[in-house]
């Protein structure tokens, strides 16, 4: 198949929605073609992505009740008919009828059927809260629908070739660990660890049923369990009471799970906090950088 460059699609999208800023410092888009009523557009049947998550689109819907719909959707007129079809925009769509909007602004673009799946993917990868195998799906799609390569993605969508390269290696995993990445059972890191291994499938149940770290999972990929065992709070040492009473009430007081991992026979050991958000790290951030320099708590 003739490799091309990615095509009408791709512009299209990136000049027709996205946001800009104007002088005055304010987000804008680009001004609509028309105002058309909701129950004139139709979504696409070949849109690539099935699934919206409920409280993602409550919480669009709660944004646009208060702001309006600030970006436009794509659509392009149906033949014989007063109906549009969705290109890019259908999470806006959905969301709008959820808040009761009667009438949405949109940008009309006369595009083929081709150029409507491309679109509706790169939206999917540039703008969805994608898991990784989604978003590898996304890119394996622009290549064998399209042709496109990854050096070509890469330069057009903003990411690395070794961005693109590694969530396409994922692909290469059987479907059950696909699916447990899917569902946040394990991070793209446990999963590439587990890509040139045999038995991806058992090793993936050993670590979720033990909640091994990526270099853990590393170390079981290159058949060093033993090391894995014995490398952080997993392992199988009994804690004293102390120790458990010091971690909860630790744990309590940062709203964090925290895990003291001391060895035996010495002074040293490890403190580890887990935090399930960038605001939890900025958080514990700010607690530690207000300790006082003298050590003394």
């Amino acid at each position: 198949m003739e490799r091309r460059g990615l095509g009408r699609g791709l512009s299209a999208l990136m000049a027709d929605i996205q946001v800009e800023v104007d002088p005055s410092g304010q987000a804008s888009a680009r001004r609509p073609e028309l105002l058309v009523p909701v129950e004139k557009i139709v979504p696409n049947p070949n849109q690539p992505r099935r699934d919206f998550s409920p409280d993602a689109l409550e919480d669009l819907a709660a944004s646009i009740r208060q702001k309006g719909v600030i970006q436009p959707l794509i659509v392009r007129p149906l033949p014989n008919s007063d109906r549009f079809e969705i290109v890019a925009g259908e999470r806006r769509w959905r969301a709008s009828q959820l808040a009761q909007v009667h009438d949405l602004p949109v940008i009309v673009r006369d595009f083929d059927d081709t150029e409507v799946l491309e679109v509706a993917i790169i939206e999917n990868i540039q703008r969805a809260d994608l898991n990784a195998i989604e978003e590898a799906m996304g890119y394996r799609q622009l290549m064998d629908r399209f042709g496109h390569t990854q050096e070509k993605l890469a330069e057009a969508l903003s990411k690395s070739r070794s961005h693109i390269a590694n969530l396409l290696r994922l692909l290469q995993l059987p479907e059950d660990v696909q699916g447990w990445l899917r569902e946040g059972k394990l991070t793209a890191g446990h999963a590439r660890a587990l890509i040139t291994t045999p038995n991806a499938s058992e090793l993936a149940r050993q670590v979720i049923t033990r909640n091994l770290s990526v270099r853990d999972t590393e170390r079981l990929a290159k058949g060093t369990p033993e090391r894995t065992k014995a490398s952080g709070p997993r392992a199988n040492r009994e804690k004293d009471a102390d120790t458990r009473a010091l971690e909860g009430d630790l744990s309590a007081n940062l709203k964090m799970a925290v895990t003291i991992d001391h060895e035996p026979g010495g002074e040293a050991g490890r403190l580890i906090i887990r935090y399930n958000t960038l605001d939890d790290l900025d958080l514990l951030c700010r607690a530690l950088s207000v300790m006082p320099r003298d050590g003394s708590i």
